[in-house]
């Protein structure tokens, strides 16, 4: 492993590096002079190994592998997919855009005016359904991977990869179940066809019962085939409460729970390629010496009895023999998982720190000990440990995929219908089961998020009048005389440790195409989008720049540093700009491109790297993870500018949640009357409401700047300042030359 990352600039040599484990060792007993609560917060990662071992789902004998790259089906299988996946995105957008079509969740219709050309035609929808029938195979292998037992693949294409012609698409449950958007087949003759709003909500309305249905039913299916008694027993104890052969729902013996697909590891013949020829090779022996002699048939009633009777104690013998197999198969193949994965102490040190961190330690040793296939399924799927450093600049990963329940294309748990993306689904999963979350955080539903974004778009007030400022954008562009509505933040609470003077600030800007839009915002009939309409206000990018520099010049007056502060921004990809202050605001932020799309995960890596290459001495470089903070690192405070929802915010509020060195406060700039922001707006909250290391304000419109920066600057510092404080802070500083 190295302690550096390959990438560094020249201007930074590896040579000087102390050797990883005296750092460890110093790291380790430098830690006990901290106080209290920050030891608690920030060093939770085992640097040494001579250091107390939290307790932890990783058990600590795992053997370790070779230096061969781990993989498994899930993994392959998102190799494959992960080739097309974004090309496939875009030309569903494509053909969207085309046909006018503004709802993300509908798919263009084949162009009916040219129906007498074929069945397909040049239309970008027919281009799209025919890519997508060409990628079948993929769908066929992606499902196959991450299926749980006994469910099948289906798919929204005739024919598709099936023996059967109708086969993939009869047992589609929503073939049958869900009206189209188009309405009825009699109205789509004569024109393109056009989404129409009372089926639409009606199509919602069905998708959102019909998912409810099938994963209460996936879930119950799974938890019954779980083993009942724990596979970490003593062989003998599994044994005795193995099930009686009247009981088949006791331990699974389904192929498709060990399916081929996953390719475990050969466990006593080299020709058993699923669990029902490993059981049939390992029981083979145990069933002919355990089986009493067989008994000659006669015609007395005291006969058949026992025949009978030795048949059943024939058959509870080999179930146990069975059942044994399984346990002993399953229990092989998550430890040889977690050896793949996790192959060296630091590795299991981060592993067992990020399941600590975000509140996942319980629930992941219960999964382990109580539902070990659904334990080695989530397993696979990496859903136990970081997010690796490596997705975030990869034009695709296993959590950028798409998520589509008519079509089958399938997440990783159970219950995975009504996800937009694995990202999404992996977020909520987390959510769901961590450590201090009462109750259940289901995702809401599409026609719940637009009902309480409508709600809170309606709960918007005046903003404070003491707030004025006649330099604000939207006065000095002749907007408006006034403000727009806004919606109030929540009473500052402090979730988070204050600020420190070891603290590093850094801002993080969206620079994606739409900062340099003209706003608009969605035209609604019911949740069907028919158009956009001009919403009079000055553009995000001149808001975010009149913010950023009201920041910087509060922060300066706040902390007395007159170097300024690092920016980085993203798009498609990430920059680091330079280091703003006020003396050259205008020249840095000149150097800002605006154009491509919303990807927070590039500039949040850009933004690790530079707060690391500030502080490697007190950190690690792991080749999977990347850097990791240890005891002495500085807190990251990082004030996040964003203008809509980025395409990887799940994978951003995800990693989030692993990490205690980071306290990340987020503004959000959207259209004044914007369903779609307020939508956003309540996602950012609950994100925030959850994790104590993230803050959230957002605006509209036609944006009060002195009072948005006030509650950036209560929250970026952990500090309930004063309106009192804040007009001192909003004083410049006497720059020295």
């Amino acid at each position: 492993m190295s302690a550096v990352p390959p990438d560094l600039p020249p201007s930074q040599p590896v040579t000087n590096v102390e050797p990883l484990a005296a750092r460890r060792r110093s790291w380790a007993a430098r830690s006990t002079s901290r106080p209290a609560a920050d030891v608690d917060v920030r060093s939770r990662i085992r640097f040494s190994s001579s250091a107390a071992t939290p307790a932890t789902a990783i058990p600590s004998d795992i053997p370790s592998p070779g230096a061969k790259k781990h993989t498994n089906a899930v993994i392959e299988a998102a190799r494959i997919r992960s080739r097309d996946e974004q090309e496939m995105q875009n030309l569903l957008q494509s053909a969207q855009i085309a046909f006018e079509i503004y709802n993300s969740d509908i798919e263009p219709e084949h162009d009916t005016e040219r129906a007498n050309e074929g069945r397909w035609c040049s239309c970008k929808a027919c281009r799209y359904r025919v890519a997508k029938q060409n990628r079948m195979q993929t769908h066929g292998i992606w499902s196959t991977a991450v299926r749980y037992p006994g469910e099948k693949n289906y798919n929204d294409i005739w024919g598709g990869n099936d023996t059967s012609v109708f086969g993939m698409l009869l047992r589609n449950p929503y073939q049958n179940s869900v009206v189209s958007p188009y309405g009825p087949e009699w109205r789509r003759f004569a024109l393109r066809p056009k989404p129409i709003a009372s089926y639409h909500m009606t199509a919602i309305l069905q998708t959102i019962n019909l998912n409810r249905k099938l994963n209460d039913q996936a879930q119950r299916t799974i938890d019954a085939v779980e083993p009942k008694t724990c596979i970490w027993q003593a062989p003998e104890d599994n044994a005795v409460s193995a099930a009686p052969a009247d009981r088949k729902d006791a331990f699974p013996t389904d192929k498709k729970i060990l399916s081929d697909a996953q390719s475990p590891p050969p466990i006593t013949d080299s020709s058993a390629r699923n669990s029902k020829d490993i059981f049939r090779a390992n029981t083979k022996a145990s069933s002919d010496t355990e089986s009493p002699p067989p008994v000659a048939d006669g015609p007395t009633r005291k006969g058949n009895f026992l025949s009978k009777l030795l048949t059943v104690i024939s058959t509870k013998a080999q179930a146990k023999a069975e059942a044994q197999v399984l346990i002993q198969t399953l229990a092989k193949l998550i430890l040889d998982e977690e050896a793949g994965r996790w192959p060296d102490q630091i590795t299991r040190d981060i592993v067992a720190n990020y399941q600590v961190k975000t509140g996942m330690l319980n629930k992941i040793k219960h999964l382990r000990n109580a539902q070990p296939i659904q334990y080695l399924h989530l397993l696979r799927a990496g859903y136990f440990e970081p997010i690796p450093v490596a997705w975030a600049d990869q034009v695709s990963n296993p959590l950028k995929f798409s998520i589509e329940a008519a079509g089958g294309w399938r997440g990783i748990t159970p219950s995975w219908r009504g996800y937009e993306d694995t990202a999404e689904e992996r977020l909520y999963w987390v959510l769901n089961h961590r450590e201090g979350t009462p109750g259940v955080r289901m995702k809401p539903d599409f026609i719940s998020e637009m009902n309480m974004a409508r709600d809170r778009m309606a709960s918007a007030v005046e903003p404070p009048p003491e707030y004025f400022s006649s330099d604000d954008q939207c006065h000095v562009q002749h907007k408006t005389d006034g403000y727009s509505k806004q919606v109030l933040p929540k009473p500052f609470h402090p979730s988070d440790l204050p600020e420190t003077p070891d603290d590093d600030t850094m801002i993080l800007l969206d620079v994606s195409g739409s900062m340099d839009f003209d706003p608009v915002r969605p035209v609604y009939d019911k949740y069907l989008i028919t158009g956009y309409e001009p919403s009079s206000q000055p553009r995000n990018k001149d808001v975010a720049k009149a913010i950023v520099r009201r920041f910087t010049d509060a922060m300066a007056h706040h902390d007395h540093v007159s170097s300024g502060y690092d920016l980085v921004t993203f798009s498609s990809h990430a920059n680091f700009v330079g280091t703003v202050n006020h003396r050259n605001f205008e020249q840095v932020w000149a150097k800002i491109r605006i154009s491509g799309g919303t990807r927070v995960m590039t500039g949040w890596q850009k933004v690790k790297q530079r707060h690391f290459e500030k502080h490697r001495e007190s950190a690690i470089w792991h080749p999977d993870f990347g850097w990791q903070a240890g005891p002495e690192t500085p807190i990251l405070r990082l004030l996040l500018l964003l203008d809509g929802e980025a395409t990887d915010m799940d994978e951003f509020e995800l990693d989030l949640l692993g990490l205690s060195w980071a306290h990340v406060t987020i503004f959000l700039i959207g259209p004044d009357g914007c369903p779609h922001h307020h939508r956003h707006a309540n996602e950012l909250q609950r994100i925030s409401d959850v994790n104590p290391h993230v803050s959230f304000v957002d605006a509209q419109g036609n944006t009060p700047e002195r009072y948005v920066t006030h509650e950036l600057l209560k929250r970026h510092l952990g500090v309930d300042l004063t309106l009192a404080q804040f007009k001192e802070m909003e004083t410049l500083p006497a720059y020295s030359k």
